[in-house]
């Protein structure tokens, strides 16, 4: 109970000084996770003995599920002709990531086979904005910037989601010792449910919720409400029928947002308070796990670390917008800001959850807890004063062009 009591008036204080912290370096997500790592050594017992790791788990699939529906419903499918570097960053720039991870993994994490280092790559792809507030709601930096930055963050956790099926079903074949097509098969199987399902609720739901609203039969208040429950009907539905609940919310997202147009406006209330909490709960729930396992923490996983937040990251990025003409002030600050967060967690342990146990599961956590922890605090720090010098560099840039 009393890592609820803490987590509560930290919600309450923190709140009110907010304003006040939204233009510092210190960031929602930073303070949550460090106060559960301090309040982890200083209630170890208790924490590790009250904390119910099932519900942690259903808060932060909630929160994921939440996350993809109304980012995907917020995407205008047009961007993608307007703004070729969203696409090249989820295309080239994301598969990159990945393929850099493992190359990366298999080197220095040899305690790990190639498909736990292969599953490590895929949880830590995708990138959290939240993360970044301070980048994406500057009205400062270039609009292509922090429209590419937003959108990719929003889409890469979805898209990551396949390969990560993938690579388990390897893992699953492997340690069940049954022939890998048949969890191929399972694996597409839950893809393919995914999708369809999603489409399903997600144009039809959104298409009576749009009548509803031409009709006057709706409120503002349970406009919101009725896109919420098509986000975790779309993920329970195809749950119960042994299919993807996380792609089925992100394509719902996706359907529901062509269909009902004003969906991605209704729920970015949602995204700023009720979404932000259950956020900032995993975060310090995350912050709690780490604390009893820091000791454990070895060179080897605190460089690939590193390295997922820089190399891995921003030499695919590099590479990926290669014939954008883009300088290279934009490439490097693009490919800084790709910090991993919430889906990294959440992918984590529905990895955990379809594999209980495997020969590189330490390890494979603590990567997972300290890159996540690592990214809190070096995006967070940086946010600020990068985005100032970017800025200061544009600036001057364009003064040049102009003598």
């Amino acid at each position: 109970m009393m890592d609820i009591i803490f987590f509560f008036a930290l919600i309450f204080l923190f709140g009110l000084f907010s304003r006040r912290l939204s233009q510092s370096p210190i960031t929602a997500q930073m303070v949550f996770s460090l106060t559960g790592i301090l309040l982890g050594f200083i209630f170890a017992l208790q924490v590790n003995q009250e904390l119910n790791r099932e519900l942690f788990l259903l808060v932060a699939e909630v929160a994921l599920v939440l996350v993809l529906f109304s980012d995907a419903s917020g995407i205008d499918i047009n961007t993608f002709r307007t703004n070729k570097l969203t696409l090249r960053m989820l295309s080239i720039g994301l598969i990159l990531t990945i393929i850099a991870g493992i190359i990366v993994g298999a080197y220095l994490l040899t305690d790990m086979v190639l498909w736990e280092v292969a599953a490590l790559a895929a949880v830590l792809a995708p990138t959290d904005a939240a993360l970044g507030q301070i980048v994406v709601q500057n009205k400062k930096l270039p609009y292509k910037i922090r429209e590419t930055l937003e959108i990719e963050s929003g889409l890469n956790d979805g898209i990551a989601v396949p390969f990560l099926f993938l690579f388990l079903a390897v893992g699953l074949a492997e340690e069940a010792f049954k022939p890998f097509n048949y969890f191929l098969i399972t694996t597409l199987e839950q893809i393919g449910f995914g999708v369809l399902i999603g489409l399903a609720v997600g144009l039809i739901g959104g298409w009576m919720v749009l009548q509803a609203k031409k009709k006057g039969w709706i409120t503002k208040t349970y406009q919101r409400l009725a896109l919420l429950s098509l986000a975790i009907l779309s993920w329970l539905i195809t749950d119960q029928l042994g299919g993807s609940g996380f792609i089925a919310a992100f394509v719902g997202g996706f359907a529901t947002g062509y269909i009902f147009e004003d969906a991605g406006d209704i729920l970015t209330d949602f995204a700023s308070a009720e979404g932000m909490l259950l956020s900032l709960a995993v975060f310090f729930i995350m912050g709690a796990l780490i604390a009893p396992l820091i000791s454990f923490v070895t060179w080897q996983i605190l460089l690939y670390a590193v390295l997922s937040l820089t190399m891995i990251r921003m030499l695919p990025v590099a590479i990926s917008l290669i014939e954008t003409k883009m300088s290279l002030d934009s490439v490097l600050f693009m490919g800084w800001f790709g910090p991993r967060g919430l889906a990294s967690i959440v992918l984590a342990l529905v990895a955990l959850e379809m594999i209980p146990e495997f020969p590189g599961k330490n390890t494979f956590v603590l990567t997972v807890l300290i890159t996540v922890l690592l990214s809190v605090i070096l995006h967070g720090i940086t946010a600020l004063p990068l985005s100032q010098l970017y800025i200061k560099r544009l600036q001057n840039q364009n003064d040049n062009i102009g003598k």
